[in-house]
């Protein structure tokens, strides 16, 4: 099962909300297959190529929305669509990791009619046969960051990805770097059996099967955290107990792996390098510890919260005749490196929540508002 169930446990529900653009609704239906787009592209310049000049209605199915990746991500799709006059409606709603329920959710949306509707399908081939039937409904479906299996053009319109083992890649890279090719790595991955964390240990072992002197230790492909920062806690106090050298950490949640700090305090040990995704909590702890002459290194990759910008720039462009992207793959990007400070040295802003994403393309006060709801 591929879960992305990112990242603590559900909280309270959250229900369907209606954030709408305009003050009018509307439904309506749109071809099925997985091509088209451009000729009714709008020629204000002011308004991106993919809005199209059809009016639409747009909702954002999340597979669990209770953290802060998920909230700013949220913002970040709904601050996206914005931008086209024609998407007349925004709707959301929370799965709370509970897939019966985000199920319902998308079965919700296309009874209600909406023109497109961007899916986070936290439980992967789980949510296949609802994406279908809302594919079928006629509902613009698009998918994004998990794969639902099936196949675009049969099952849904679009799947917009993001290859997580190119994010192992840069880390791997790093860590030859940062160990100087020898040294012991612990890796920590979300759920069990959850795709993201298996693809992120397999690109790093595509670059280190030829660097044989840094060896993963602890469970592998990766230490389960769940993504939950008590548990995170937890495992990683069993790791210190268990070994005494750990020359390097891996992780894909930053602000996570930052609340087991302490659990190196405790054991009287170094925090050692670690190569993660950006976390404003995490920059700043960093720059707490360097100050402080109990500095490490840190190397990150965008969290990627504006991902949901282009699912949501695919699911209008293909509803309102825009201009459809032509690359439905996000990029893994470098973000931070504190040996080189390229392409940023490792930020913190105290402006923000400490659970705010720098590498977010939401203004600070946006992302600030974002979190706080």
């Amino acid at each position: 099962m591929s879960l992305k169930q990112r990242k603590f446990p559900a909280l309270a529900a959250t229900a369907v909300l209606s954030m709408g653009l305009a003050a009018c609704g509307g439904s309506g239906s749109s071809g099925s297959g997985a091509s088209g787009g451009g000729a009714g592209a709008p020629a204000n310049a002011n308004v991106p190529p993919w809005c199209g000049a059809k009016k639409i209605t747009l909702a954002l199915a999340d597979g669990f929305g209770g953290n802060a990746w998920r909230q700013v991500t949220r913002a970040e799709a709904k601050d996206e669509a914005s931008k086209c006059p024609n998407v007349t409606q925004y709707l959301y709603s929370d799965g709370q990791g509970n897939t019966q329920k985000a199920i319902s959710d998308i079965q919700g949306f296309t009874a209600k009619g909406v023109t497109a509707m961007v899916v986070f399908p936290d439980a992967g081939k789980a949510m296949l046969p609802a994406l279908r039937s809302a594919y079928k409904a006629g509902v613009v479906t698009v998918p994004y960051r998990v794969s639902p299996g099936g196949e675009a053009g049969k099952d849904y319109d679009y799947f917009v990805d993001t290859d997580f083992k190119q994010a192992g890649v840069l880390w791997a890279n790093w860590l030859v770097k940062a160990l100087k090719d020898k040294g012991n790595v612990v890796n920590l991955g979300g759920p069990a059996a959850n795709s993201q964390s298996q693809d992120e240990y397999d690109g790093m072992m595509s670059v280190l099967k030829d660097h044989p002197g840094i060896k993963f230790i602890g469970q592998t492909p990766y230490n389960v955290t769940n993504w939950d920062p008590a548990e995170t806690q937890k495992v990683v106090t069993g790791l210190l107990a268990k070994y005494p050298q750990i020359d390097a950490i891996t992780t894909d949640y930053g602000n996570a792996l930052a609340s087991s700090f302490p659990a190196f305090q405790q054991a009287n040990r170094k925090i050692p390098p670690i190569a993660t995704e950006d976390a404003n909590l995490l920059g700043c702890d960093y720059k707490k510890a360097k100050d402080s002459g109990k500095g490490f290194q840190l190397f990150t990759v965008s969290s990627q919260n504006w991902m949901s910008r282009l699912a949501v720039q695919v699911a209008v462009a293909k509803a309102s005749g825009g201009v459809i992207p032509k690359n439905m793959t996000a990029p893994q990007l470098a973000f931070e490196d504190s040996i080189t400070s390229k392409p940023n040295p490792v930020k913190c802003d105290t402006s923000l929540p400490a659970d705010a994403f720098l590498s977010s393309k939401l203004t600070p006060a946006q992302q600030a508002a974002a979190l706080k709801g």
